[in-house]
């Protein structure tokens, strides 16, 4: 069974910066797809990136293109979510989440694509 923690969320004003992580537990990081969702209350949930299972390729969202940066160390097993010039808009709770990379391509940031998920960050972007 795989776990999934995330951290680094909290409170930014708007331009500001933070790095979500999200360590993953047990399983190696090989086998899976990671990706980087929000939601806000009453809308859907997004799929805002994802990175490849063996790290080559990673896929942004249109709203975050530019702005956020998907990295992840193998040694500690982490995958990173480097947000910057964050606005208002992107205040949302973060989850990340792991697919086999057999089921998908990690093209697809269709949620339903994801088995195992974290519990969820908070992030606020507000002055």
């Amino acid at each position: 069974q795989l776990q999934l923690v995330e951290s680094g969320g909290g409170l930014v004003q708007p331009g500001g910066s933070l790095r979500l992580s999200c360590a993953v537990i047990g399983s190696t990081l090989d086998y899976y797809h990671i990706g980087w969702f929000r939601q806000t209350p009453g809308l859907a949930r997004e799929g805002i990136s994802s990175i490849s299972a063996g790290g080559r390729k990673t896929v942004y969202g249109d709203s975050v293109k530019g702005r956020f940066t998907i990295s992840r160390d193998n040694a500690k097993n982490t995958v990173y979510l480097q947000m910057d010039s964050l606005t208002p808009e992107d205040t949302a709770v973060y989850s990340c989440a792991a697919g086999p990379q057999g089921a998908f391509t990690v093209d697809d940031m269709n949620p339903t694509h994801y088995i195992f998920w974290g519990q969820g960050t908070q992030v606020t972007v507000s002055s």
